[in-house]
């Protein structure tokens, strides 16, 4: 997601003629947008995104199970 950010902000200031990017060849601009390809799909092939995507799942789980316990009356469990 930094790569797209830092390709939009370059890819403003090229437009618009701002500041020593507007002297910048297109190349130069354009290339985070590859970055963030080339990312997104090492991402998806390593299992990055799916395995991100567990844990978040598992976290929003365990806090769903903590709030239940403490709304019955007992506490959670220590994780060790």
């Amino acid at each position: 997601m930094l790569f797209l950010a830092v390709g939009l902000v370059l890819l403003a200031l090229k437009f618009f003629e701002i500041g020593p990017v507007a002297q910048w060849s297109w190349i130069a601009v354009l290339a985070p947008f590859g970055l963030a390809m080339a990312w997104w799909a090492w991402a998806d092939w390593s299992g990055y995104t799916k395995r991100k995507a567990m844990e978040r799942e598992n976290a929003r789980k365990q806090a769903r199970i903590d709030k239940n316990r403490e709304n019955i009356g007992l506490a959670p469990k220590k994780k060790r």
